[in-house]
């Protein structure tokens, strides 16, 4: 048993070394030049402008999470999709099943005006 493990641990232990080892490089290897305007934020070609501390709009969340959720369903397609043949007529049924859920769901985020978030956010913005 401990044999069939070995390969995987084999693995783990050069995964291990070379995370610490990169990360021992650049400490001890890195060079170390920093100052008030080199450790300033800077963010797309333009320096801050404003405070950092600013608020942020519920509207970029809810986009946020109905992006993550229909970006995980196209993922579980995609896996079907690839065993589609093996798994037969009960596979099938069950990933129909699925895609009605998504489109009831979209329906559901489309009727509610989520997605109509960020023509809210731009009049708000104005």
């Amino acid at each position: 048993m401990p044999e069939d493990h070995l390969p995987v641990l084999v693995a783990l232990g050069f995964a291990l070394a070379l995370g610490v080892g990169m990360l021992w490089m650049s400490v001890y290897m890195g060079s170390r030049s920093g100052g008030r305007i080199k450790l300033s934020p800077y963010e797309s070609g333009a320096p801050q402008v404003d405070r950092s501390r600013k608020r942020i709009s519920i509207l970029f969340f809810l986009i946020a999470i109905d992006f993550v959720v229909f970006d995980i369903e196209a993922t579980f397609l995609f896996a079907w999709v690839a065993v589609l043949r093996e798994g037969g007529w009960p596979l099938f049924g069950a990933v129909m099943v699925f895609v009605l859920l998504a489109v009831v769901g979209l329906l559901y985020v489309w009727r509610s005006g989520a997605l109509d978030v960020l023509a809210d956010a731009r009049r708000y913005r104005r």
